[in-house]
């Protein structure tokens, strides 16, 4: 790998590495409209060209070889420059989102060397072109959310495109570079990217030290308001809680005490009107006197918008569609997206002859706190003895601390059956009948578990929603580093200084660890400590008080009593359900053309509270006037990259992003040429199989203009119909 790198005028006092060409853009000092930079970009905007032969937009010099290879290294692993800084948060954003086999499809169906037409011409992939980098805030730098532009050299100025690419999940601003931003750069068009006000905002509070917007660490006095995130404290109350707890991060998603996901559809339409401010500079006439807009060559009226990505991205361009009554957004298409659609009583859901789900649209707060508190039980259930990396079940290496969260939850009344079959078992049936969990869901439930998903995503969500300080230690919770021993230790140099490259902004990550400060006998890693509850010496029930606590915060009652919490926790649970109202979508579109592509296996994002209840309330909000077409895809689950280090998921499971590349191509062609939308349906794909043959189209059949009355997705007497 060739990185490229030279000295940046001293900020902060800092010399900072960038890739060369990168310098600051020009800034006219009005905020009068026109192309003039918007009001709320503050700062400078950093600009740098690359050539697409030692660096690129899309695999950071990388190439289609180098994406699939070993990660890169730094030349000074405790001083990476910033162009390495880049490289490896495109490396690890990348094959986080995708399969990276070529078996999967990498490299023969999608990645850097496939073109437009879905064919291999495209060499090592790399894509030459000129990036933008600016952070949007209201001036106190408190949000300073991540904003940023490419321009591949392909894009024509007259036939302009944008596409939007918000991150997934908490992830820096590269964190969709693998999805919407490679089918944005292949079609020619600029993508526009947002981190959402989460990204790595990691402020190590025992050295005081945070990331700026370029991923280098710096002070965080000494950064001030450039700063991508530092924790609101005072110095006396950072050492104070540093001598009581100390080595322990505050992190963006979860402290900032902004909500962030409340303004994730706003910040997308930012990211929108950054991208034409970019694109006007770059193309515009630039006569002010011109009756077009001041020298705007390239506006809404002449240019494709497609609000697009995965995940969190996918539903904060959701979100910003139902917000855009300004019309920036031509177009909506979106994977497995995070929508908390509001709960409406006048529909159900209904999969083939089964009843009907009445208890659909919970949040994901809701859910993934249920699944928190029981799924560390449910791995047991023989039923799903066969799931693909269940660390914590039957004959797994951590078998014993799912069997102490079984003999817990029973203890506590929380199960009644009699013997560990019985009670992994009830644990498994709490989630399907009383929480809407569909069975498709429940073999992958446990690799989500083994991975640390439903526990990171409760504790953060849980500071996130209820705007918690660091210094409350919501339910004896904190994130740091720990040592060989799974106590809380200083991070390593090392790995502090890559956390822009390898952070995905929730902890566990990066080498900081979910923390449980009341584990008997001291602090330890959550997922090998004890509960409160235990006594030193038991074998751990992977601290099963402190998720009962976080579940509380969902309902408002002691989950074993049943008595309905008083004091700090009480307020903490207002101010979460507060928090949670904020970011519920409406279901209107604005007749906006929408696509929704979901895996029905989604063990993230559970399909009854997410894509199907959206798409019902969409259809009452909106009614014949509604342009959403929902795809269910068979055999298709959250986490694609699975796929590839898996080879239970790679034998069955096929790669949904093939889906989301195809809804992409067919919502282009819709609004560039004016073709048909295909109607909502089921995919009905075909899982490669024992030893997991190299996939082919013959695996994933196309989304069809005309599907059989047995495979559509239908909404009929309010009731949204889904096939089997």
């Amino acid at each position: 790998m060739k990185l490229r790198s030279s000295a940046l005028t001293a900020l902060l006092g800092l010399a900072i590495g960038l890739a060369p060409f990168a310098h600051a853009f020009a800034d006219d000092d009005d905020d009068d409209g026109g192309d003039d930079r918007p009001g709320f970009i503050r700062g400078e905007i950093l600009e740098t060209r690359y050539d697409g032969v030692t660096d690129d937009l899309l695999t950071g010099g990388l190439g289609k070889t180098g994406l699939a290879g070993l990660a890169p290294t730094f030349a000074d692993p405790e001083n990476p420059t910033v162009a390495e800084l880049r490289t490896l948060a495109i490396y690890n954003n990348y094959r986080a989102l995708v399969d990276f086999s070529t078996g999967g499809g990498y490299g023969v169906l999608y990645g850097p060397n496939i073109d437009a037409q879905g064919k291999d011409t495209l060499g090592e992939g790399l894509v030459p072109g000129t990036e933008f980098i600016a952070f949007a805030d209201n001036g106190t730098g408190r949000k300073n959310v991540t904003m940023m532009v490419q321009v591949p050299d392909s894009f024509d100025p007259e036939a302009p495109c944008i596409v939007t690419a918000p991150s997934s999940g908490s992830r820096g601003v590269y964190g969709a570079i693998a999805t919407a931003g490679e089918w944005g750069l292949d079609n020619g068009c600029a993508v526009a990217y947002t981190d959402k006000g989460t990204g790595t905002g990691a402020h190590d509070l025992q050295d005081n030290t945070i990331n700026l917007i370029t991923g280098l660490r710096a002070d965080a006095d000494a950064a001030g308001k450039d700063s991508n995130f530092t924790a609101k404290l005072s110095d006396s109350k950072r050492e104070a809680f540093n001598e009581a707890t100390s080595d322990r991060f505050a992190f963006k998603h979860a402290h900032s005490r902004q909500n962030p996901e409340a303004d994730w559809g706003k910040n997308v339409l930012q990211s929108v009107k950054f991208a034409f401010f970019v694109l006007n500079r770059m193309f515009g006439t630039g006569d002010d006197d011109d009756d077009d807009g001041g020298g705007q060559r390239i506006t809404p009226e002449n240019t494709i918008v497609i609000a697009s990505s995965v995940s969190n991205g996918g539903g904060s361009s959701v979100l910003a569609a139902e917000l855009d009554d300004e019309d920036w957004v031509d177009g909506v298409t979106v994977s497995e997206p995070n929508v908390n659609p509001e709960f409406d009583s006048r529909f159900s859901i209904v999969q083939g002859t089964n009843a009907p789900i009445f208890e659909h649209s919970r949040s994901l707060y809701d859910y993934t706190t249920a699944l928190n508190v029981y799924q560390g039980c449910a791995n047991l259930d023989p039923a799903i003895a066969a799931a693909g990396f269940n660390l914590f079940g039957t004959g797994g290496p951590f078998e014993a601390l799912g069997a102490a969260r079984c003999a817990s939850l029973a203890a506590k009344g929380l199960l009644t059956a009699p013997d560990q079959d019985g009670q992994a078992a009830e644990a498994q049936q709490i989630l399907n009948d009383d929480f809407a969990i569909q069975p498709e869901q429940n073999i992958v439930q446990p690799s989500h578990w083994s991975a640390f998903v439903s526990q990171a995503i409760s504790v953060t969500y849980a500071n996130a929603y209820s705007r918690s300080r660091v210094t409350e230690n919501l339910c004896g919770y904190s994130f740091g580093a720990v040592d060989g021993d799974f106590a809380p230790a200083p991070l390593p140099a090392a790995a502090e200084a890559a956390l822009f490259g390898s952070s995905n902004g929730i902890p566990r990550t990066g080498g900081v660890e979910v923390i449980n400060n009341d584990s008997p006998g001291g602090a330890l890693r959550d997922s090998f400590s004890l509960s409160a509850s235990q006594s030193e010496g038991d074998i751990s029930d992977q601290n099963l008080d402190g998720a009962l606590c976080l579940r509380s915060l969902a309902t408002g009652r002691n989950p074993e009593s049943g008595a309905a919490l008083t004091g700090d926790l009480r307020r903490t649970h207002r101010r979460l359900l507060d928090g949670i109202e904020e970011i519920r979508a409406s279901g209107d579109l604005q007749g906006k053309p929408a696509i929704f592509v979901t895996g029905r296996s989604d063990a993230i994002l559970p399909i009854n509270h997410t894509s199907r209840p959206y798409f019902g309330l969409n259809q009452l909000e909106e009614g014949a006037g509604s342009g959403l077409r929902y795809y269910e895809v068979l055999n298709a689950q959250h986490l694609d990259v699975f796929n590839a280090l898996f080879i239970e998921f790679a034998e069955n499971y096929i790669p949904l992003h093939h889906y989301f590349n195809r809804a992409m191509d067919l919502m282009f062609d819709h609004l560039k040429n004016g073709e048909p939308l295909p109607p909502s349906q089921v995919v009905r794909t075909t899982p490669r199989g024992p030893g997991a043959p190299q996939i082919s189209l013959a695996n994933l059949p196309e989304i069809e203009l005309s599907p059989a009355a047995g495979d559509q997705i239908t909404f009929v007497n309010n009731q949204v119909r889904i096939p089997e």
